[in-house]
C-alpha cells in the first residue's frame, strides 16, 4: 500500500503571510480534501492577511498555545489554548494573536478546493470596501506590502 506520508512541520517552508510562521502541512503531504496549516504568531500579528471569508469552505482554528482573538461582524471571540473555534462558510472573520505570549494555531479548512478567500476591508484612502493585492519588497528581509485593489493605496505592511 502506498500514499502514507509523514513530515516534520518545522522542516516545511514558511509560506508568505503576516505571521511569524505558516507551515502548509496539507500541501506537504498532498492532502486533497482539506487544508491544514500551522501558524505561529507573535502578539498583534493577524491570521491571515485580514478580514475575510471563504464562500464555500468551513474553517476550524485549534489553539495549541497562547490566545487568539477572532473578530466577527457580531462580536470578538477569545480562544485560549485547548479550545477550538469554528467558522461556517461565508462568515467574515479576522484572527490575531493577543496577550503577552506567542501563539500556535492549527487551522483546518474543507473542502480544500473551495479555499478561495474574499477579503473585503475598507480602504483608509478611497473608502472602498475591496480586496487587497500584495507585493514583496526585499532589502535583506522580506516585507509584504498590501494595497487596495480599487485605488492602489498602501494599506498595510508585514515583515
Amino acid at each position: 500500500m502506498t500514499g502514507y506520508r509523514k513530515v516534520t512541520v518545522d522542516d516545511l517552508p514558511n509560506t508568505p503571510n503576516p505571521t511569524r510562521e505558516k507551515r502548509e502541512v496539507d500541501e506537504a503531504v498532498g492532502a486533497a480534501a482539506f487544508g491544514f496549516n500551522v501558524f505561529r504568531a507573535d502578539p498583534g500579528e493577524r491570521l491571515p492577511w485580514g478580514y475575510h471569508s471563504h464562500p464555500e469552505q468551513e474553517e476550524l482554528f485549534y489553539v495549541v498555545a497562547g490566545e487568539l482573538a477572532v473578530e466577527t461582524p457580531e462580536r470578538e471571540y477569545h480562544v485560549e489554548a485547548g479550545e477550538a473555534f469554528f467558522v461556517p462558510p461565508d462568515h467574515p472573520n479576522c484572527a490575531r494573536a493577543v496577550g503577552d505570549e506567542s501563539i500556535e494555531v492549527i487551522a483546518v479548512g474543507a473542502p480544500k478546493d473551495s479555499d478561495e478567500a474574499t477579503i473585503a476591508e475598507e480602504c483608509p484612502v478611497c473608502g472602498g470596501v475591496t480586496d487587497r493585492t500584495y507585493e514583496t519588497e526585499t532589502d535583506g528581509d522580506t516585507t509584504y506590502v498590501l494595497r487596495c485593489a480599487r485605488c492602489g493605496a498602501e494599506t498595510d505592511r508585514f515583515d
